[in-house]
């Protein structure tokens, strides 16, 4: 089944060039069913390039999404049209009331922000706050997840040396989790951020489980125990040049970049990459979609911020 999005968004003529179903609103209303509903927080700068991503991962499913795109009340976009936000996106004050089955937050360039010094950091925490009684399951991706480890459970960042930029393998820890049902032992995942958080850390908090690390990137993917918060500290969603374009605009900025780490063939800058991650990036949402939104969210959403069975990690351990 497909995701549906508004008509005109730019990013469906995209997808539909790369052979992904998308429905639009207008056919959609033909439909009686009683599609998740999904709405996806976008901080990233270059929000159609990250709508992209994100769509054409929730589209590789069998359920019908509906898909929302929500924006700060206060915060400016410098580098996408207020034309476009105001076209395709609802500021969060307008949305506040109603319930949703799954959130997505994304990244943003914050890694040397402290997160309290970040201008909108109340309204993220004010909206973490509102998803806990209001959405059955939020996936955090890079920036937010670290973000949200700290609003949640007080886990402070490190700030590496050098920037995390590359390509890494993830060793599962976890394989009876349905997060990660269908895996490979191991899998590529590209990185880029300077924040990391020891496992040390992690380890005091019961409630939260790591599913898959590597030395080389920490924690990757870890989950609560009911499965309502997910955090991703990589960028499963890039494109195959994304960690291209944040290299060469650091090298055009006069940045002293690091050249991403066994991404390019050879490590040569000048050879176009391969994107080798994407299998895994399609069964990693796959799998949040129907066992933590799905198979947990009530029919009726008003239901949604009440105790329900759900699939989470300590059953599937017993």
């Amino acid at each position: 089944m497909p995701i549906k999005v508004v008509d005109q968004l730019p990013a469906v003529e995209a997808l539909l060039a790369e052979n992904v179903f998308v429905m639009t609103e207008s056919r959609a209303a033909q439909q009686d069913i009683r599609p998740l509903k999904i709405a996806i927080l976008n901080l990233m700068p270059n929000k159609i390039a990250t709508e992209i991503q994100l769509l054409r991962l929730l589209a590789n499913s069998p359920l019908q999404l509906d898909v929302e795109l929500l924006r700060l009340d206060d915060h400016v976009s410098k580098n996408t049209s207020e034309n476009h936000l105001n076209c395709f996106y609802h500021y969060f004050s307008a949305v506040q009331h109603k319930n949703y089955d799954g959130l997505i937050i994304t990244g943003a360039p914050l890694g040397l922000v402290d997160y309290e010094e970040v201008t909108y950091w109340q309204q993220f925490a004010d909206i973490l706050d509102w998803a806990d009684s209001h959405v059955t399951s939020t996936l955090f991706l890079c920036w937010s997840a670290h973000a949200a480890l700290y609003q949640y459970y007080d886990l402070q960042r490190d700030i590496r040396g050098e920037k995390l930029s590359g390509v890494y393998w993830q060793q599962v820890k976890q394989p009876l989790s349905p997060l990660v049902r269908g895996f490979d032992d191991a899998f590529l995942v590209p990185h880029s951020r300077y924040a990391q958080v020891a496992e040390q850390k992690y380890q005091q908090h019961p409630d939260l489980h790591i599913l898959a690390a590597a030395n080389a990137t920490g924690a990757y993917l870890l989950q609560n125990t009911s499965g309502s918060r997910v955090f991703v500290t990589g960028h499963p969603e890039y494109d195959v040049n994304s960690l291209d374009d944040e290299y060469q605009r650091d090298i055009a900025a006069g940045i002293d970049s690091v050249l991403p780490e066994n991404y390019y063939p050879n490590d040569d800058a000048t050879q176009p990459p391969l994107k080798l991650w994407q299998s895994h990036a399609f069964l990693l949402f796959s799998n949040w979609l129907n066992y933590y939104v799905y198979q947990a969210t009530p029919f009726d959403l008003s239901q949604i911020g009440q105790p329900l069975a759900s699939v989470n990690l300590a059953s599937v351990n017993k």
